[in-house]
Formats: C-alpha cells, structure tokens, sequence
C-alpha cells in the first residue's frame, strides 16, 4: 500500500485503487522459485515508502485520457527499477537504516542484496517486453542508464569538498529524477499524447524528483530521525557534498568553512551537530529550500500544460505539497 502521511494519502485518494492494484501486481510478480529472492525483495517493497514513481505514472497517464491495463504493470515496473536502485545503493553507501527499518544488506549480506537487486531489474524488463511498445521499452532502458550514470557519478564526488551547484544537480537530476521523469514520459506515452504534451508531463517528472531530492538532503541536516526513518548525517559519513552543505561552505566565515570541507573530505560525522548548526545558521537552508521551491514551481507549470481535470489537479497539487514535506 502507498505509505504517505495523512496529508498526502488525502491528496493521493484520487489512485488508491489503483495502487492497490500496482501492490498486488507486485507481489504476485515477485514470487521466484528461489525463496531468498523473494525474502529480500519483500523485505524492502513492504517496508514502506511514497510510491511516488507509480503515481507519477498512474497519474499523468489518467490526466491525458489512459485507463488501460498496461498502466498497472508498467507502475509496478518502475517500482521495481527504483527498489533495485535501493538495494544496490545501500550496499555502496553502507547503510543500515531506512525506512525506519535495518537494510536489506544489514539484514540479509551485501551479496543477497546485489543479486536480488539484479533480479528486480531483469523482472522489470520481461514486464516491459510484455507491454509490447518500443517507445517505453526504449525511455525506460535510457533511464535506467542514466540512473547506473548517475550513480558512478556520484560516487566520483565521494569526498569531493568543491562540489558545486551545478554539478550537484545533474547528480540529482541523473540519479533521483530521471525516473520521475521516465515515469511520468511513460504516462503520457501510454495515453498517446501529443509531443507537447509527453515533453510536459516528462519535464513535471524531472522537476518533481529534483526537488523531491533536495528536500530529502535538507533532511539529512534538520529532520527527526524517528519521523525520517534513517540515521542523520548519513551523507556526510558517506562523503556526499549536497546542496545544504555547498551553500553552508559558500555563506560561512573561513573557520566553519574548513570544518566542513575537512567533514566531507574524511566522512566524518565527528563534528554532526557543528555543522548541523552552521547549516541551519548561514541561510544555507534558505538557498536550498529556495532551489526546491524553483523545481517545484517548474513541476506547477509543467502540470498546467496538461489537460484540466481531476487528475492533474492533484499532479499541481502533488507539486505544491511535495517541496514542504518533512520525511
């Protein structure tokens, strides 16, 4: 089931049956015949999470006119390409919490982790041939590409202290949005829709998940752990320079400047609540609040292109709320 809090289930009810249907395609098509396969996977699927990727595609398909049943399968596809990118992101990153729960690979070994991660991607890509659309197969392919892209290319600016904006964003923008993007492109493929229309709704996608992201790295610095279901300082253990900290370094006096270079480059949360404070202080929070707020305002107007109904009211609605969220 979709796991949002109150506001968004709200927003969302519009597709609740819908992603009820998305959650039992994907149990069914995660049954395999190899039972570790299946623990693993169920273990990161039902775990929680804002399904944005099946909304995304749910929603932008319904807003262009398409009911069909290749919308249930293809949502459930690019849930699998995401929790594939999780699995092996936990593994790189050494993380042991999300969601509020243990990793996969805290749970299970880094090995199981890898392995059933390449399972879901190839179960993604039978389900794909199966929708039997060159078009999706061919945006999709891209943009698991792209996302494998991104993350070599962050894992280049592991420990790299002068990360700037520009280059963080197409981190983000190849890592985190492009399935947004893709999920969104596919809606719009499916219903058929004008050019002008598939570039709008494609565009909604990348703008969404760009600020979608930025607000999840602002949350590394002032979220509340239990709400935010994952350790604090996580990116800065891992050496990730985000925007919270590339605004910290530009607006701060030369001391807490060289605290936090000195943080990223050795993947040290020794000095968290320091540079949780310098964050906070410096204005850095408005800076990237304020980037997300421009992504999300580019989501807005994207989504205006669309065809008025209910449908894409919500998708306006979605990127109004989304930009605030607290978890």
């Amino acid at each position: 089931m979709l796991q949002t809090n109150h506001s968004t289930a709200n927003l969302l009810q519009i597709i609740q049956d819908d992603m009820r249907q998305v959650d039992a395609l994907i149990a069914t098509r995660l049954n395999s015949g190899v039972p570790l396969v299946g623990s693993v996977a169920q273990h990161i699927i039902t775990s929680g999470g804002k399904r944005l990727r099946p909304v995304l595609l749910l929603l932008t398909s319904a807003a262009l006119g398409y009911q069909g049943e290749y919308r249930h399968s293809l949502a459930a596809v690019v849930e699998f390409i995401h929790t594939a990118t999780l699995l092996h992101d936990d593994v790189v990153d050494e993380s042991t919490l999300r969601r509020g729960n243990l990793t996969a690979n805290a749970t299970f070994g880094n090995a199981a982790s890898v392995l059933v991660g390449d399972f879901l991607y190839s179960r993604a890509f039978q389900m794909m041939v199966e929708a039997g659309d060159m078009r999706i197969l061919s945006v999709l392919a891209d943009a698991t590409n792209v996302i494998a892209e991104g993350e070599v290319l962050q894992l280049m600016n592991m420990h790299n202290a002068d990360l700037d904006e520009t280059a963080y964003l197409q981190v983000i923008r190849s890592k985190t949005a492009k399935l947004f993007e893709a999920s969104a492109r596919v809606g719009a493929i499916l219903a058929q829709a004008n050019s002008t229309q598939e570039e709008a709704a494609a565009t909604y996608g990348q703008a969404l998940g760009s600020a979608f992201q930025i607000i999840d790295d602002i949350l590394d610095y002032v979220g509340d752990q239990t709400t935010l279901g994952k350790n604090l300082g996580d990116d800065l253990r891992e050496g990730k320079c985000t925007l919270p900290l590339i605004a910290a370094m530009r607006l701060s006096n030369p001391t807490d400047k060289a605290l936090i270079q000195h943080a990223i480059q050795e993947g040290s949360i020794d000095e968290l609540q320091a540079i949780q404070r310098i964050v906070t202080t410096s204005g850095a929070l408005d800076v990237a609040r304020q980037v997300a707020l421009d992504e999300a305002h580019r989501a807005k107007a994207a989504a205006l292109q669309l065809p008025s109904n209910k449908h894409q009211t919500t998708l306006v609605e979605l990127a109004e709320y989304l930009h605030s969220r607290t978890y």
